[in-house]
C-alpha cells in the first residue's frame, strides 16, 4: 500500500512539473505535435502557429499555445448538432413564422 502511494505521488509530481516547463525548442515542439521539423518551420514562416523569437534567430514555443492550436477546430458530435437544430427550431424562428 505504501509503495502504491509513492508511485501515485511520483506520477502527480511529474504531471505538475510538466505544467511549469520551459518553452519548447523547434525539435521539442515538432515531437510534441507529431510533425516534422520542416513542416513546423514552414508553419512559423507563414504565421500559422504562434512562436517566439527572443534573439532574432532561434524560435521557441509555449506548450499552451501549441495545445490551443491543436484544439482549434473541434468537431461536434451528432448529438450536439441535433441539439442545436432543435434549439434553432424551437427558439430561432421569429414569432409568427411557421
Amino acid at each position: 500500500m505504501y509503495e502504491q502511494i509513492l508511485t501515485r505521488l511520483d506520477a502527480i509530481e511529474k504531471l505538475l512539473k510538466g505544467q511549469t516547463e520551459k518553452p519548447l525548442t523547434l525539435n521539442e515542439a515538432a515531437r510534441y505535435l507529431d510533425l516534422s521539423t520542416s513542416t513546423l518551420y514552414k508553419m512559423t514562416g507563414s504565421s500559422k502557429i504562434c512562436f517566439y523569437k527572443p534573439n532574432g534567430k532561434r524560435i521557441y514555443f509555449d506548450k499552451s499555445d501549441l495545445d490551443a492550436w491543436l484544439l482549434r477546430h473541434p468537431v461536434k458530435t451528432e448529438t450536439e448538432i441535433e441539439q442545436e437544430a432543435n434549439d434553432y427550431l424551437t427558439n430561432g424562428r421569429k414569432r409568427g413564422e411557421q
